[in-house]
């Protein structure tokens, strides 16, 4: 007898060609993905046709949508949302009936059948007796495991009513309703309500609201990762973009342009800032919504976790009379919240600390702190030409985007002030590449720069259910180390646990590569801007590169390899 394969059910019952099927298991092994996704995300199947595959493969039955009937929801005490979501999964377990009849079967919905492990976790949390595993889409999953949670005491319409009273969102919310004047809106405000508290609940940095060709997905982003919030219908997209366009002020009738704004909006006792930009794509404005608590303590440098000879070094050159230190590494490296806890160190009632920014995130007491306003012409560069006049002894540049900017900002260096500034690059060589791509002389260059600090975050192991292992050679020899590496010296993996939402982490840390530029760099700047001969003679002069910062990490059993190559590939 033939054992069938999920290859021969589609090319047999649904005449997917062999070359399909060879082609997506070959990108899937190239992305690190299973089949079913990479024939999805290729478009060879639509995720109904592959489950109804699994279901004559597997033998378990392919559901399009939950019955939730009878059905209690009291296990959202006890199980977090996040462990459903993460493996796709939601139990449908029966009401109890009379103790004399038979115990009635449950139902556990999954989307990927070979998450049993997850499952059999579920069974004995839940202590169910009596179940069928049935398949469904992650679509309706989802909306199943939302329409439950939303049912608990933390839910959107208790978030509404705890909320009435407050001078923050709800204020805004009735409000602007009055300006749309449409009562059938009512449950598009409660959404929006919803999906703000539970991403500011949860710590995330970003909500994304990404418009789909029949469906409309809203993820947000905790450490770093984006994961599914919610799937809300496709037909209430107008009025999910309009309402938060309203809050935020912009123009509801414009959808060919992008657009930015930002609005501030309590949530308990919490100040949240939230920059809000649109921009418009075949299916629809896309929306990204970026969350600030204005209410969380500014960290300082001792306790970012970095060891006390890169910690030194920093607070020498925070320390400096004059010159550029520049931060790069991309959007939400925490290159801004370094840059603060450097100024925390340095602010004295001595000192003259004036920041330009866009935005200004934290509020420093002593600092003064200027909000950038293109719409008025208030720019970088406008703001920089003032407060040189200012008598500063330190400036802070929230960003250094264009020609004009850089060079006021390398003027201020050589006239005796200390500039602190960012640039988006891949690491610390690049930057004097990309200051000399903005015009800026390399003499100046080599005059203004005292030192370029690139920035990662990564996440840190949770502590309540990491594990040591030893990872396989390939493992090793992906990120430069040795095959016995793993013997000698502890190395832990991410497990999951629900203090952490079963992710296996819980907050994230900084690594740092640091080039000091000596007379050795600013020869070789002179004679080219090559960032990576500027990198090769950096590491001969034994910079700890961000990958080898990662790697101390690991071993001090605060991250993971995978952790550690997802942040510093090149």
């Amino acid at each position: 007898m033939k054992i069938e394969t999920l290859s021969s059910i589609l090319q047999n019952r649904f005449g997917i060609s062999a070359d399909m099927v060879t082609a997506a298991r070959e990108s899937a092994e190239k992305q690190g993905e299973s089949l079913k996704d990479a024939l999805i995300r290729k478009k060879i199947v639509t995720e109904k046709l592959i489950l109804k595959a699994f279901e004559a493969l597997y033998g378990i039955p392919f559901q399009a949508h939950l019955a939730v009937t009878d059905i209690r929801s009291d296990f959202t005490n006890l199980i977090p949302i996040h462990f459903l979501k993460n493996y796709y999964m939601v139990p449908l377990v029966k009401k109890e009936q009379d103790s004399t009849l038979a115990v009635p079967t449950s139902v556990i919905a999954v989307n990927d059948p070979s998450a049993l492990q997850a499952v059999d976790d579920l069974v004995i949390l839940l202590k169910i007796k009596k179940y069928q595993l049935v398949l469904s889409t992650r679509g309706e999953i989802l909306s199943t495991i939302n329409n439950f949670y939303d049912q608990k005491s933390d839910s959107a319409q208790k978030i509404v009513d705890d909320m009435e009273d407050d001078d923050g969102i709800m204020s805004e919310i009735q409000q602007t309703s009055d300006l749309l004047d449409d009562t059938s809106d009512a449950p598009i405000i409660k959404l929006v309500n919803h999906m703000i508290s539970q991403s500011v609940k949860a710590k995330a940095s970003d909500i994304h609201i990404e418009p789909g060709q029949d469906s409309l997905k809203v993820r947000y982003r905790v450490d770093g990762i984006l994961y599914d919030l919610l799937e809300p219908p496709k037909w209430i997209q107008a009025s999910l973009v309009t309402r938060i366009k309203v809050m935020a002020d912009m123009d509801i009738a414009e959808k060919r342009l992008p657009q930015d704004s930002r609005i501030e909006v309590r949530i308990g006792n919490k100040n949240v800032d939230i920059r809000i930009s649109t921009i418009p794509t075949t299916l629809g404005e896309r929306i990204v919504m970026r969350l600030l608590d204005k209410s969380s303590s500014l960290l300082t440098l001792s306790e970012f976790g970095i060891d006390p000879g890169r910690l030194g070094l920093i607070r020498q050159l925070s320390s400096l009379p004059n010159g550029i230190i520049l931060m790069t590494g991309p959007t939400g490296s925490g290159k801004t919240t370094t840059l603060y806890a450097m100024l925390s160190e340095i602010n004295q009632p001595d000192i003259n600390i004036i920041t330009v920014e866009d935005p200004v995130e934290y509020k420093l007491e002593g600092i003064n702190q200027i909000q950038v306003n293109p719409k008025i012409g208030l720019t970088f560069a406008k703001s920089l030409r003032s407060i040189v006049r200012q008598d500063p002894d330190v400036i802070l540049i929230g960003e250094i985007r264009d020609h004009e900017t850089a060079s006021i900002a390398v003027q201020s260096a050589l006239t005796g002030h200390l500039v602190l500034s960012t640039l988006h690059t891949n690491d610390a060589a690049s930057a004097i590449t990309r200051l000399v791509d903005m015009g800026i002389e390399p003499f100046l260059i080599t005059s203004a720069v005292r030192a370029v600090i690139a920035q990662r975050l990564i996440r840190v192991l949770c502590n309540d259910c990491k594990a040591r292992y030893i990872p396989d050679a390939l493992a090793l020899k992906s990120i430069g180390l040795a095959a016995d590496a793993g013997e000698q010296r502890q190395i832990f993996q991410a497990k999951g646990c629900s203090k952490c939402f079963y992710t296996g982490y819980k907050g994230r840390m900084p690594i740092f590569e640091i080039l000091v530029l000596d007379h050795r760099h600013k020869a070789l700047i002179l004679q080219s801007s090559d960032s990576t001969e500027m990198r090769d003679l950096a590491v001969e002069q034994k910079m700890t590169t961000l990958r080898q910062d990662g790697i101390e990490k690991i071993f001090q059993g605060t991250t993971t390899i995978e952790e550690v190559l997802r942040v510093t590939q090149v």
